[in-house]
């Protein structure tokens, strides 16, 4: 599929209701998706034999993009009830992200909460995805986090950004100032030592 007819699919999905303001949940653009996406296929990290999880799924446009560029498998792990939506081909598992088992994955991506509201939010997402059987993990943080290289290395992973972007933040929430925010974001790929 080609990377905008991925990203004019990925925008017809159902809208991130993004009501939760202690979920941190922000929705992933669709066409900052479908790069994302094309890059993890450039790197050979997608095919018909990748099982992918989507940790903090949100509406699944990860997932759901990874599955529309051929995973063998797309598992959606979600919290919020609210998000879940029927996507023929994709399976979603509704509660923490601590309650999937970690097996049968190849590749995660992940968008998690980055711990501007609650500090920390992203640890369990990070945990949980540096303790499971993925051989790749992709993961969409602030480009001004300092955490993520140092517990990388402290569970044995590599860590290298692979893709930038600008991440727009429309104001949704009571603690917003501004009506849109944009933030620099980076996407980061790591594989086990």
């Amino acid at each position: 599929m080609r990377l905008r007819h991925l990203a004019m699919e990925l925008s017809k999905l159902p809208p991130h209701p993004q009501n939760d303001v202690t979920l941190e949940q922000y929705a992933t653009e669709g066409d900052f998706a479908a790069r994302w996406i094309a890059e993890i296929i450039t790197r050979g990290d997608l095919d018909d034999t990748t099982r992918v999880v989507d940790l903090g799924a949100g509406n699944g446009i990860l997932g759901i993009g990874c599955y529309l560029a051929g995973s063998a498998s797309t598992l959606l792990v979600e919290v919020d009830h609210n998000c879940q939506h029927e996507y023929e081909g994709v399976d979603w598992l509704i509660g923490d992200v601590q309650e999937w088992s970690g097996e049968n994955v190849d590749l995660i991506i992940m968008n998690p909460p980055w711990g501007a509201q609650t500090p920390k939010a992203d640890r369990p997402f990070l945990e949980t995805a540096f303790d499971s059987t993925a051989k790749v993990i992709y993961l969409l943080h602030s480009s001004h986090s300092t955490h993520l290289v140092p517990l990388a290395e402290s569970m044995n992973w590599i860590a290298e950004v692979v893709l930038r972007g600008i991440f727009r933040i429309p104001a949704l929430y009571t603690h917003h100032e501004s009506q849109n925010g944009e933030t620099e974001v980076s996407v980061w790929r790591f594989e086990r030592r």
